[in-house]
Order: C-alpha cells, then structure tokens, then sequence
C-alpha cells in the first residue's frame, strides 16, 4: 500500500523475520519493545493483528502493527468502541530516528484505518517514552487515563477518533 507521502507499507511474512530480529536487537528498541513476537510463521498468522513493515524510497525502515482490542478479553482496550484498533510500532534503523518519520507514517496508517471505518485507534507506550509519546502527539492521539500496569507492562492509554 503506498500513501500520499511516500511511505509504503506491506504485510510482514516469513521473509521479514531475520529484518525484524535485528532490528529488535537495536538498543534503541529493546529499551522500550520487550516482545520477541512475531519470530516465527504461526504468529505472523495470528489473525488478531495486521503487521506491517514501513518503507520510504524503497528502503525498509520500521515496523507497525495495527490490531483488534478486542482480541483478548483481558486486554486493557477491550471496553473500547466495537471496530477500534490497537496500533504498535518502531522505526528499527537507527539512522531513520528523530527525522519525524514516526509521526508521519503513524499518521499515514491512522489515515488508511479511519477509511476503512475504525471508529478509534488506541495505543500504549510506556510512560517514560518521551519519543514515542511525542510522535503519537504529534499523530493526533491524547491521553485518556492515567498510567497504568497490564499484562504487557506499564503502559499510557493514548487515543484519538475519526
């Protein structure tokens, strides 16, 4: 899928795991992504969660996954509008960081879920990730509650509406 700004955005499949294992092993992801998922074919499959690698110029550069609140009952947006997505994402190169590309292909993919109907996009950074926060910001989302710990750490619930 290529967007207006030049970001291209394509399905993760079994040919993307070694690109995303290094770029998970980058330092200035590890700080804040402590999920080894996806690493293998099975849960590249898992139906909950569209996962997407991010290019500009022809270049991968990013990871982002988009995925249904609503997929795990225990899960801290399940009370979220029926339709509402969860959005994850890191930009896995080191010299793509900090050129606002994060806030600018968050905002592409907002954009092309908002087209398809999604009534909400939700996302949890943790609440030290300065960087993070500051590109949802940037993309439109606000913070709706205070932090709070969940199955998958410390988080900062983060929205933003059609």
């Amino acid at each position: 899928m290529k967007t207006r700004k030049g970001y291209t955005f394509r399905k993760a499949t079994a040919a993307d795991l070694g690109l995303l294992k290094e770029w998970k092993s980058q330092p200035h992801v590890r700080e804040w992504w402590d999920s080894d998922e996806p690493s293998n074919e099975d849960e590249l499959g898992d139906t909950r969660v569209v996962r997407w690698i991010v290019s500009t110029v022809g270049r991968p550069f990013a990871y982002m996954q988009d995925y249904d609140v609503r997929g795990w009952e225990e899960h801290h947006f399940y009370q979220l509008p029926a339709g509402s997505r969860g959005v994850d994402q890191f930009i896995g190169e080191p010299d793509m960081i900090d050129k606002g590309h994060g806030s600018a292909f968050i905002t592409e993919r907002l954009n092309a879920l908002f087209e398809e109907g999604v009534p909400m996009v939700a996302t949890d950074p943790h609440p030290d990730n300065a960087r993070a926060i500051a590109a949802y910001r940037k993309a439109g989302f606000r913070e709706f509650g205070p932090s709070q710990e969940t199955p998958w750490g410390l988080i900062l619930p983060m929205k933003v509406s059609r």
